[in-house]
């Protein structure tokens, strides 16, 4: 039986939902009762970047990230894989990533030894809902014998990190129902047998759901043969987790192929770059996703808007557009005031939890 919510400690979210990242434990220019507000029910937290750089007695002070934020709804924990790759591969750290683990001394940081099993202890002391485990990044356009080694990698560290989840849930008396879900993640690049092997032997693990790990775009385009890939070799049961998915049209393609959990930076990244997305729908009641544009982007600062009185959009129900014109935010970031970014991501904010909301009524893909 496909999975219908996504437990946290005090309720049930229905399913899909969309997470903003929230890498450092916090969205820019945002506050918590802004995100509740946007209908947003969960958040990211970026485990690498906060274990390097949050103190973690704090953790026991608050218990957990959660009352560190002052945050009510859901967390998931990104263990840091990605960052692995565009932070240290990227950097020339390639020799500090082995079988062991991750060991490298970042400028004007400690020296890191990153396990998977450190991972997940970092992981359980921030009581996110889901946890994430370490994988190793399949790179875009690496060679089949480095993408293979990416996957051995990946369900080795797969295998510790869910002896450790095991393990700590033992010592804490955390039964099925008061654990956190924990997340295996498939690596293998455009290789599909190798996506296939990956996906197959972390079922072999035991996970309550797999996330579509790597890069997405193959030429330009969104891989879908990948997402089905995963998701025809998953158990019903499983949770099936679009990992920075993404673009509205890319969330609706894998919703149509089972996946219902997706984070992305983008919507609170363009929103500070002045591109809002808007439904191309004249009222909320009427969005559809069904068809192939069924959102456009607005640029706020453009000259024509400058005594446009209208909202920004009439297919929604954000702060923004329910009290301010086009024109004011267009003196907003005339201006430089930080109150543009603000309203702006609260704006693209409001456009995914909508994107969320109407997805379960999708029938086919378009």
């Amino acid at each position: 039986m496909e999975p219908k919510y996504f437990k946290t400690e005090s309720t049930k979210l229905k399913l899909p939902v969309f997470f903003p990242d929230a890498t450092r434990a916090c969205i820019k220019t945002l506050d918590a009762n802004d995100i509740e507000n946007t209908k947003t029910p969960g958040v990211l937290v970026n485990t690498f970047h906060l274990y390097l750089d949050l103190n973690r007695n704090i953790l026991k002070v608050y218990k957990g990230i959660k009352g560190f934020m002052g945050w009510k709804g859901a967390v998931i924990s990104d263990s840091g894989g990605f960052q692995v790759m565009s932070v240290i591969k990227k950097g020339g750290y390639q020799k500090s990533i082995s079988d062991e683990g991750i060991k490298i001394q970042l400028p004007g940081k400690k020296k890191v030894v990153f396990t998977p099993e450190e991972s997940i202890r970092f992981q359980m002391e921030l009581k996110a809902d889901m946890v994430i485990v370490l994988d190793d990044f399949t790179e875009p356009n690496t060679t089949r014998l480095e993408a293979d080694k990416t996957v051995e990698r990946t369900i080795l560290w797969a295998q510790r990190s869910k002896n450790e989840f095991e393990k700590i849930c033992r010592v804490k008396h955390l039964s099925k129902y008061k654990r956190p879900y924990i997340l295996g993640v498939v690596q293998g690049g455009n290789y599909l047998d190798l996506r296939k092997k990956c996906t197959k032997e972390l079922v072999k693990i035991g996970f309550d759901g797999l996330g579509y790990g790597g890069w997405p775009i193959s030429d330009g385009k969104f891989n879908y043969d990948v997402a089905k890939v995963i998701s025809d070799n998953i158990p019903k049961e499983y949770f099936l987790y679009g990992l920075g998915v993404g673009k509205p049209q890319e969330i609706v393609g894998c919703y149509n192929l089972g996946y219902t959990i997706f984070d992305c930076v983008l919507p609170t990244r363009d929103a500070r770059h002045k591109r809002l997305y808007v439904y191309n729908s004249k009222s909320l009641e009427k969005i559809n996703l069904n068809i192939p544009k069924f959102y456009s982007f607005y640029i706020p600062d453009k000259e024509k808007y400058s005594s446009d009185i209208k909202a920004v959009s009439s297919a929604c129900d954000c702060l923004l557009c329910k009290n301010y014109s086009r024109s004011y935010l267009y003196h907003l970031f005339k201006a430089g005031d930080y109150t543009a970014k603000r309203l702006s991501t609260i704006h693209n904010l409001r456009f995914y939890s909508l994107l969320m909301e109407k997805a379960g009524g999708i029938t086919g893909k378009y």
